[in-house]
Formats: C-alpha cells, structure tokens, sequence
C-alpha cells in the first residue's frame, strides 16, 4: 500500500465494521460521537496507520488504534485485523453490568400477579 493513499474515517468506519452502513458512520461522525485526540472528527477526515479514535455506537463507546486500511466491507474475521480495540477496562466492565441487569420480559417466580393456576386455586379457597 502507498504511503500517500486516503481513506475516509466514516468509509473505514463502516468497513471494519462499528457501522451497520456509511450513512450511519457519517451520521456519527456529524453528531460528535466520534473524536480523534479529543475533538470532533469529521467524515471527510484522511485517517492514518497509527490514529487512535473514541467511537461511540448504542452498544458500547469504542476506543480503537488503526492498524490497516480497509477500502471495502469483509467478513468480521477478516475486518478485525485493521484495527486494534484499546477499549478501557471500565467500559468493559459497565457493558458485562448492563448485559447482568438485562431485563428478559420473563417474570420472576412467585413475585408479581399470580399464574392462572394460583388464580382457581384462590377462587377455589374463597369459595369454601
């Protein structure tokens, strides 16, 4: 690879996968949730072998060092050798927190409005 060639941030963005398409990744970087030495980067900025940049996505706030430059969107496997994660441990930390406090819909035993069964039971011994 030349040491001349550009790319854009929002294209190596989606390329290595944090953005499900470009737009997003240009969207994020208009909003402000991507910064390069801790000022707003925008879409259009060249990136380099050696950047380091804060990304935030709605699942977790990224910290990554470019290793490669990747035109093209590949497979995940492949996407990952262009870029190392120097996520901070307590992010790390908050993200396994959130994921034990996930809510699944299901209720918890014995706690809350009662099962149908405990219903009929109850009528049953209201009745008598």
């Amino acid at each position: 690879m030349p040491a001349t060639e550009k790319l854009r941030l929002d294209k190596y963005l989606w390329a290595i996968r944090l953005f499900k398409t470009r737009t997003l990744a240009a969207a994020a970087c208009d909003n402000g949730k991507v910064k390069f030495n801790g000022s707003a980067a925008k879409a259009a900025k060249h990136i380099k072998i050696g950047d380091e940049y804060e990304v935030k996505t709605e699942a977790k706030r990224w910290r990554i060092k470019v290793t490669g430059l990747l035109h093209s969107r590949v497979k995940y496997e492949e996407a990952i050798k262009y870029y190392v994660d120097i996520t901070p441990a307590e992010e790390i930390q908050r993200l396994q927190y959130q994921a034990e406090a996930f809510y699944t819909g299901k209720r918890k035993s014995k706690i809350g409005r009662p099962t149908k069964k405990q219903r009929r039971d109850l009528g049953d011994f209201l009745e008598d």
